[in-house]
């Protein structure tokens, strides 16, 4: 078997074609539709998806929510300016997070807004630290932290906190938002309802990986970051439903494929069973997959784990030509771009 690298995860994509402000309304988002088995390819507008979905699908929805997780403190005896983005909590008063500014050492106490202190207590790789505050932070984010948006939006976004996050986000915990789910609305989901089509909902609180390209020329080398998640056993119950009536599990964006399949990998074989904690789940091509049957999704980065999870559900080689498809309609790509439905 030939093993693949990094590279052949790579294209090119015009700068232009970077969405920089969400769709407005959320469901006018183009939509490209793809079917595994003959290889047809349709072209629509995402508030249409229920004419390929049947009574008896289940989508599964991960109602994380994003917070405020951009924060800008001062170092106490310098004054210098340290950005922080929390990702992912330790335990009631260390988090993991990643700082920008210069020599942002161990030992060194920064200061948040009016005088919430903080101290680097930690040095990870590059510009990963743990950080300890001095009382739980999260009381204080809606006060003194911003919405973390990726690097790759460089437009003022008017209402960030509401327009990136979902219709649906429940628990809080993410550093980025599970973007395959912004597409829906709550108008939508009420006329998908009515036609029969079901919502399972799980958590994966995204953290640092969704900012961590893969630099290894061998994929299978790249270090995935651990996340947690739950499946609980309401949307087992759903999926077992869902199967015995022979319909399709349709997960909401890579983040619900990563939770509904590491819950299948902890279960006995041929079974699902509830889970929660955490999950370093990564998926390439030639994995087999053990629940997912339909995939919505983003159009993602080159080089990056969430391509290639795709790609293991669809075959490498034709997802990279739907990417260029897309690329020549001139489709919308990545967080605020548009969206495709692989069936």
């Amino acid at each position: 078997m030939t093993t693949l690298r990094t590279d052949d995860f790579d294209y090119h994509l015009p700068q232009e074609l970077i969405a920089q402000t969400p769709a407005e309304p959320r469901d006018s988002a183009r939509l490209m539709v793809a079917f595994r088995d003959s290889r047809q390819v349709e072209h629509t507008v995402f508030r249409e998806i229920g004419r390929y979905l049947e009574a008896g699908d289940l989508l599964v929805l991960n109602e994380t929510r994003v917070i405020p997780a951009r924060l800008f403190a001062k170092k106490a005896v310098s004054g210098g300016q340290v950005e922080v983005l929390l990702l992912k909590k330790i335990d009631s008063l260390r988090w993991h997070a990643l700082v920008g500014g210069k020599k942002v050492r161990v030992g060194i106490e920064l200061v948040i807004g009016d005088g919430l202190r903080a101290w680097v207590v930690e040095s990870l790789q590059g510009a990963e630290r743990v950080i300890q505050f001095e009382q739980p932070i999260e009381p204080h984010l809606d006060e003194f932290g911003q919405t973390p948006l990726p690097p790759y939006i460089h437009h003022k976004i008017e209402n960030v906190s509401e327009r990136y996050q979902t219709v649906f986000a429940k628990v809080d915990g993410s550093v980025a938002a599970p973007t395959a789910g912004l597409h829906f609305t709550p108008q939508l989901m009420e006329a998908l309802q009515k036609k029969g089509v079901r919502f399972g909902r799980l958590i994966l609180h995204i953290g640092l990986d969704t900012f961590a390209p893969v630099t290894e020329q061998d994929p299978s080398q790249h270090r995935i970051h651990t996340e947690w998640c739950q499946v609980s056993e309401e949307t087992v119950r759903l999926i077992r439903e869902t199967r015995q009536m022979g319909r399709r599990v349709i997960a909401v964006g890579t983040t619900s494929v990563r939770a509904l399949e590491t819950a299948a990998t902890h279960s006995p074989e041929g079974s699902m069973q509830p889970y929660t904690g955490m999950t370093d789940l990564y998926i390439l091509p030639g994995y087999s997959f053990k629940v997912v049957q339909g995939l919505i999704t983003n159009f993602h980065l080159p080089r990056s784990t969430l391509l290639m999870l795709v790609s293991a559900f669809a075959g490498r080689e034709w997802v990279l030509s739907l990417y260029q498809t897309a690329i020549q309609l001139r489709y919308r790509f990545y967080s605020f771009g548009d969206a495709m439905l692989i069936l």
